[in-house]
């Protein structure tokens, strides 16, 4: 891979550069008159037609310096392609990140008869199968969605003149690199190859090298190093307490405008309604959120109706907010590199910003990690007028009263029914015709002066309250002959009901050697 750095000049103003008049004009709407360093840098390689590599700090304007030079050659000639015959392809690997280039086509192309297409998944196909049916010149998109129309055969790839693929280690992150080269075998052999990145992993670098040919190589900045206009401070605090130092820090500084970090989608949705209930109007963007939502609450937190803006770092990836003031990782990423790309938010265009963490004891590593990668440590800051309100105990209601002792209760003997047995321990009498004291007591059982009472009739009472005690309990054989015909019936075994009865087995008839045994109903 060749080399090639240009001095970028103190005094460089766009109009030095060779862009075209509309896009010089475009420029000037926007408020812009002098070139970012990577900028300065690239826009010369990119104009001569030859493919390039660049890598600067996140908010340096790297998009425009892509975006201006292809809108400078797609211009010079006027081709009408077919419809869905796209001459330029922006790859991105977020949805926000793609409609973030191609707002920024829009707003430098404005002078300009060139048309763009945004095209991203969540959303409908419909829409875009029907925009794809007219001409169009340059195409954002993310991966999956362009394959979902390539297999729909709604879209033509022949014709790409420029390929620019921007956050290429984030879409090797994601796992996108199957993707890539089904997007690549798609396009003509002849094309200028863009590869911009804010950070470069050796396997950026790989992937370069089987992708450009000859290639400018271009980095204003050492690798994988966070912009020096960005405070970093860190606060140590347990996880249990991190929400609610999270709305401490928000009322203390009476930050308008916040941009917060978690780790995962749960933990986003969680953090937004514990700051809502508490007064802070804030909302999550993730995966797991429609497009439409996540779009509505990007634009409230853009035009400052919304002060707080929780996201996961794949939603969050290529936000370009002008003057964000504050960044929080409310949880460590558990890769160096995305810490790099999330207080990049802040700090950009010149700007000055303040990124804090949130750092629990067991992420210590995890910091440690981040300051080998950024060579620096990142000072600690105490904190100051936070009172951690202790969680309350699991006894949040008054403390039951200790129940009564109860007294074990003794099992029944054997062949004492359970109303037998309840009258022995409540002093009522029991079978033998005693009571809980063991005097002889006058019962049923026993005749009565002037009074019989047939025998067969009580142990017929007896035995039908065994039975529904436990009909699998054994009876004693002196009992046995008192027991009713029903009564002993209830006490056998019973077999299952609704069983339906065997066919009887034919045996096998030696004799018959034509006709084959019958081996039951089947």
């Amino acid at each position: 891979m060749s080399s090639e750095v240009i001095t970028t000049q103190s005094n460089t103003q766009f109009s030095d550069l060779g862009l075209a008049e509309p896009i010089l004009r475009a420029i000037a709407d926007a408020g812009y008159t002098h070139p970012t360093p990577i900028q300065a840098q690239a826009i010369p390689l990119v104009l001569s037609g030859g493919d390039l590599m660049a890598g600067a700090q996140t908010g340096t304007g790297k998009t425009a310096g892509f975006t201006l030079p292809l809108l400078h050659l797609l211009q010079k000639e006027s081709i009408q392609n077919k419809p869905g015959q796209p001459r330029c392809l922006i790859l991105t690997p977020t949805r926000e990140l793609a409609a973030q280039v191609e707002e920024s086509v829009q707003t430098y192309g404005k002078h300009l008869k060139l048309t763009s297409m945004v095209m991203f998944g969540g959303v409908g196909i419909n829409p875009q199968i029907a925009r794809l049916k007219k001409p169009i010149d340059i195409l954002v998109a993310t991966p999956g969605r362009l394959l979902d129309h390539a297999t729909q055969k709604t879209i033509d790839l022949s014709a790409i003149e420029i390929l620019v693929l921007d956050e290429a280690d984030r879409m090797l992150d994601m796992g996108f690199i199957r993707d890539i080269k089904r997007v690549l075998a798609l396009l003509p052999k002849k094309r200028q190859n863009l590869l911009f990145s804010a950070t470069f992993a050796d396997e950026i670098k790989d992937l370069a090298d089987s992708l450009l040919h000859n290639p400018g190589f271009v980095e204003v900045a050492r690798r994988n190093t966070a912009s020096e206009l960005v405070e970093q401070t860190v606060h140590l605090v347990s996880q249990g307490h991190k929400r609610e130092f999270m709305a401490h820090l928000i009322r203390q500084n009476e930050w308008k405008q916040v941009l917060i970090f978690t780790r995962t989608k749960h933990g986003a949705n969680r953090l937004a309604e514990k700051l809502s209930k508490d007064g802070i109007a804030a909302a999550a963007i993730h995966g797991n959120k429609s497009q439409s939502a996540r779009t509505k609450a990007l634009a409230d937190f853009k035009d400052g109706t919304l002060p707080v803006l929780v996201a996961t770092d794949i939603a969050a990836r290529g936000l370009d907010i002008d003057q964000l003031p504050q960044v929080v990782n409310f949880e460590l990423p558990n890769v160096p590199e995305d810490y790099v790309h999330r207080i990049g938010r802040t700090g950009r265009a010149g700007s000055t910003g303040a990124a804090v963490s949130l750092v629990d004891n067991e992420e210590l590593k995890l910091l440690k990690g981040i300051e080998r990668l950024i060579k620096r440590e990142i000072p600690r800051v105490a904190i100051e007028g936070f009172v951690p309100v202790e969680k309350p105990s699991t006894e949040t209601r008054p403390p039951r009263p200790p129940r009564p002792a109860q007294q074990s209760k003794p099992a029944p003997r054997n062949g004492q029914t359970a109303k037998e047995h309840q009258g022995t321990r409540t002093g009522q009498p029991g079978r033998n015709g005693q009571a809980a004291n063991g005097e002889p007591r006058q019962g049923r059982n026993q005749n009565r002066p002037g009074q019989q009472q047939p025998r067969q009739q009580d142990n017929r009472n007896n035995a039908a309250s065994q039975g529904n005690q436990d009909n699998r309990a054994k009876k004693k054989p002196a009992e046995d002959q008192f027991l009713s015909e029903a009564a002993r019936h209830q006490a056998m075994p019973q077999t299952g009901l609704f069983v339906p009865p065997q066919p009887p087995r034919r045996q096998f008839n030696p004799n018959n050697q034509g006709t084959k045994p019958n081996r039951g109903r089947r």
